[in-house]
């Protein structure tokens, strides 16, 4: 684990240990902290091998967004925030 600093304008600044230069990460509010997730450089070729699917890549994008709005949606009623 490692401690970040932020900024005035709301930069995380990651420390160079961490190896986490020029790649992509998600980066998921979790409450208090944050959870930081290595995206890989293609995902596609990545899944290829476990994700069997007919479905094109357009496609598969819209249905997980739908799916999020969804389950943030959910999460939001059950704190009653909506």
């Amino acid at each position: 684990m490692s401690v970040v600093e932020i900024d005035e304008r709301g930069r995380m600044t990651i420390p160079k240990k961490i190896g986490l230069r020029k790649s992509r990460v998600l980066i998921i509010p979790a409450g208090t902290f944050f959870v930081t997730i290595p995206l890989p450089k293609s995902p596609e070729k990545d899944a290829k091998n476990w994700l069997v699917t007919e479905k094109e890549r357009k496609e598969l994008k819209i249905q997980a967004e739908k799916a999020a709005k969804a389950d943030a949606a959910n999460r939001a009623r059950r704190r009653k925030q909506l």
